[in-house]
C-alpha cells in the first residue's frame, strides 16, 4: 500500500514539475504572455501616433509645409535666400 501511494505521489510530482505542460511551462507561458501583452500595447501607442502623423500629412497645411522645408528645402516665393561659404582656414 505504501509503494503504490508512493508511487502516486512521484507519478503526481513529475506531472507538476515536467513536461510540455508542468508547472515551470506554465510559468514561463504566462511570462511570456505578460512581455507579449505589453510589446502590444507599445505597438497600438506607436501605430496611434503614426496614424495621426500620416493624417496631419495628408490634411494639415502647416505639417506639410513644415516637411516641405525640412526634406525638401522647399521656400516661399516671398523669401530671401542667402547662402554663406566659409573659407577653410589657410596661411592668412
Amino acid at each position: 500500500m505504501k509503494i503504490g501511494v508512493a508511487f502516486g505521489i512521484c507519478v503526481i510530482l513529475f506531472t507538476v514539475f515536467a513536461g510540455d505542460r508542468g508547472l515551470p511551462a506554465v510559468i514561463k507561458a504566462r511570462r511570456q504572455s505578460a512581455e507579449l501583452a505589453s510589446e502590444i500595447g507599445r505597438l497600438r501607442a506607436a501605430n496611434t501616433g503614426l496614424r495621426g502623423r500620416a493624417e496631419a500629412l495628408r490634411t494639415d497645411p502647416a505639417t506639410i509645409e513644415r516637411i516641405a522645408r525640412e526634406s525638401l528645402g522647399f521656400v516661399r516665393a516671398d523669401e530671401l535666400i542667402v547662402i554663406a561659404s566659409v573659407r577653410p582656414s589657410g596661411g592668412q
